[in-house]
């Protein structure tokens, strides 16, 4: 046999230099430690409400890499019912592989490495927009707009105990050290922080100008970006005080009648550097962009999208935005850049979107579905 142990295999050099170009999907790396890293968006549909035109129903995944080209759809018990509910939040634990989603009703944990879903657990009061510690350690599952949070081992979808607020419970934002969980109801002006080791409510942020609608956080901790009821803009508030700092509000547009929500603006992003504060403005279909470098941040720009607009999260590297609308959007240049679409061809839309970086074929690293920042110094 030629291939025999001990004996030299003579490859000729011009097979050596085709290999030299082979594309990094094939997972080669020449005189590098570090395998190659594979960049995905998982996109959980439907995800503007239970509209089906807008993707279908599935874990839609897209390859960031090249030019988020659609590269497979996961089936769920979730996608597999007759009738899918609407998606209300998703997030991620890459080194422990796993993916979480709720609906309405069941919150879902699917493994990243199989793509089989793990287990599917129904929780008191129904299930909202979730998040985890980044040590994968505790998630917190608001109630489907009711008065509780429910703590949940992320292992087991056991419950641990309950958080009380009373605020119709909704959106919930993880600070970057894990040691805070920021809990937003619809039925609120106050923003609750609630400590995650002991899971008790510390500190209350407001009143704020409305209830709480969608709203991201500082790298630090310091502060909070808050949409409110009412408000075409935002407001900024002191995390640490817990006082109301700004109220912003988006000039030269109008109101008007929106199509989900009920709000003007449903969806902020700070990118991930915190220069920008980035708002979405249902009525007239824009993201509007604020210098957040300035005090109170200084209105900047604005893109126009293809539908009404309900939320907004960034790339991990800060070179996209993604607009529930499916549009990407370079935050260099403020030009739309790519639309998501699925295997038929059609728009996809989904306000529950994730990153995911693998390594060796293993999940690594995560996004998150809120537009978070990421600087960790002043």
């Amino acid at each position: 046999m030629n291939n025999m142990p001990g004996r030299a295999v003579r490859i000729p050099l011009a097979v050596i230099v085709s290999l030299a170009w082979l594309p990094i999907e094939c997972g080669l790396s020449f005189g590098n430690d570090q395998p190659p890293t594979k960049r995905y968006l998982y996109v959980v549909t439907p995800g503007i409400r239970n509209y089906l035109e807008f993707g279908g129903a599935g874990i839609l995944v897209f390859d960031i890499d090249h030019e988020y080209r659609f590269v497979r759809r996961i089936e769920t018990p979730a996608s597999r019912e007759s009738a899918p509910d609407n998606i209300k939040g998703v997030c991620a634990d890459a080194p422990r592989g796993r993916l979480y989603f709720t609906t309405r009703s069941q919150l879902y944990c699917v493994d990243l490495l199989t793509e089989q879903t793990v287990w599917v657990k129904s929780l008191p009061g129904g299930t909202d927009r979730m998040s985890i510690t980044p040590d994968g350690r505790v998630l917190y599952v608001p109630s489907l707009e009711q008065d509780t949070w429910n703590v949940v081992d992320p292992a087991t979808g056991a419950l641990i105990t309950s958080i009380e607020t009373r605020s119709g419970a909704h959106n919930t934002v993880v600070s970057r050290d894990g040691r805070f969980m920021y809990l937003g109801g619809l039925k609120s002006p106050f923003l609750f922080v609630a400590d995650t080791h002991s899971h008790t409510i510390i500190r209350k942020v407001g009143p704020l100008g409305g209830s709480v609608r969608p709203f991201t956080v500082d790298g630090q901790g310091r502060r909070a970006y808050i949409c409110v009821n009412d408000l075409l803009g935002f407001e900024v508030a002191d995390l640490e005080t817990g006082k109301l700092e700004h109220r912003v509000e988006v000039g030269g547009f109008e109101r008007g009648p929106v199509k989900r929500h009920g709000c003007p603006s449903h969806g902020i992003g700070l990118t991930p550097d915190e220069s920008q504060v980035w708002v979405v403005d249902a009525f007239n279909q824009r993201v509007h962009f604020f210098d957040n470098r300035e005090s109170p941040p200084r209105q900047l720009a604005d893109v126009p999208l293809r539908e009404q607009p309900g939320w907004i999260t960034f790339r991990l590297d800060g070179k996209h935005a993604w607009l529930s609308t499916g549009e990407i959007i370079d935050v260099a240049t403020r030009k739309l850049v790519a639309g998501l679409s699925d295997e038929q061809g059609r728009e996809v839309h989904s306000e529950k979107m994730v990153e995911l970086h693998f390594q060796n074929g293993r999940p690594v690293v995560n996004g998150d579905q809120f537009g978070v920042g990421r600087a960790l110094t002043p």
